[in-house]
């Protein structure tokens, strides 16, 4: 009786263990690979399904949602010799479970080296600039690369984003050791071209003096010409109209050294009695 009980108790224990490995929930927004023997047998959509226990298993089970996939940071040697550094984060979709699980060994990290491959030989066809600054450029011909990559892995690409794309650190101090000496060099252009047009105004003013300085001499000297016809003129000519200007040239100067503060001796020259002289009785005529 004793025995009996227990070959019903392990009975009812393998006929539930049973019905629990035959059947399957599948949660919404997954699918489920069932292998028979080893070999692929069905997939198994969301909702309650049957599956032969012992003889049947589930081997894989998918996300049939969007995926985000991160691709790690990496350097990239540009067509002129520039290092970048970039990453980017993928999205895709599993669209034909049979190829993702049986066409690759694991189609993340797959699409993940695919990225990484495809971005370094995108950025290597281009100049340090034009990486820099085409990122939806990259972004469209790297979804294209790995499209068909993708459709024959069971798996669409929904969109691929650049997340981050600079200069390494050592391009970084090289770029701005270039642009500080851009700087100093546009700084000595300005200050060179100052001190070319202080020099330019500097020559101008020297000349417009000069020519003003030229002018004031011929009027002073048109002026002195008039003035000594006037003179010989009043008097008749001759030497009385010389001795007459000498006399006030004379006269002159006397009374510039008179009024000087510093003169302590005035020379006087021998003829000034007969210039004067001669002067004055000329004038009485």
């Amino acid at each position: 009786m004793g025995e009996g009980l227990v070959v019903v108790v392990v009975f009812i224990v393998f006929v539930i263990v049973t019905l629990a490995k035959g059947i399957r929930i599948v949660p919404q927004g997954e699918e489920w690979i069932v292998e028979r023997l080893g070999k692929y047998h069905d997939t198994l959509h969301p909702g309650l399904s049957i599956i032969i226990p012992y003889l049947d298993r589930v081997a894989y089970k998918l996300v049939t949602k969007d995926l985000i996939l991160d691709v790690q940071e990496q350097e990239v040697i540009t067509r002129d010799n520039a290092v970048i550094v970039t990453n980017a984060i993928a999205f895709i979709k599993v669209t034909d479970p049979i190829k993702a699980v049986y066409g690759v060994v694991d189609f993340s990290e797959a699409i993940r080296n695919l990225i990484m491959t495809t971005l370094r030989s995108i950025i290597g066809e281009m100049d340090l600039d034009a990486a820099l600054s085409s990122r939806d450029k990259i972004k469209a011909r790297l979804r294209e690369s790995i499209a068909d990559e993708a459709v024959d892995w069971g798996l669409a690409v929904k969109s691929v984003e650049i997340q981050d794309i600079n200069p390494s650190e050592s391009m970084q101090k090289a770029m701005e050791a270039q642009a500080s000496a851009e700087r100093e060099r546009k700084a000595m252009v300005t200050k060179a071209e100052g001190t070319k047009q202080a020099a330019i105004l500097q020559a101008e003013a020297r000349l417009e003096s000069a020519r003003r300085d030229a002018e004031a001499q011929v009027t002073m000297a048109e002026a002195s010409a008039e003035a000594i016809r006037r003179v010989t003129s009043a008097l008749g000519g001759g030497d009385a109209s010389m001795r007459y200007l000498l006399g006030e040239k004379y006269l002159g100067a006397l009374n510039h050294l008179a009024s000087s503060d510093n003169a302590k001796t005035i020379v006087l020259p021998a003829d000034i009695q007969d210039a004067i002289r001669g002067m004055f009785a000329r004038a009485k005529e």
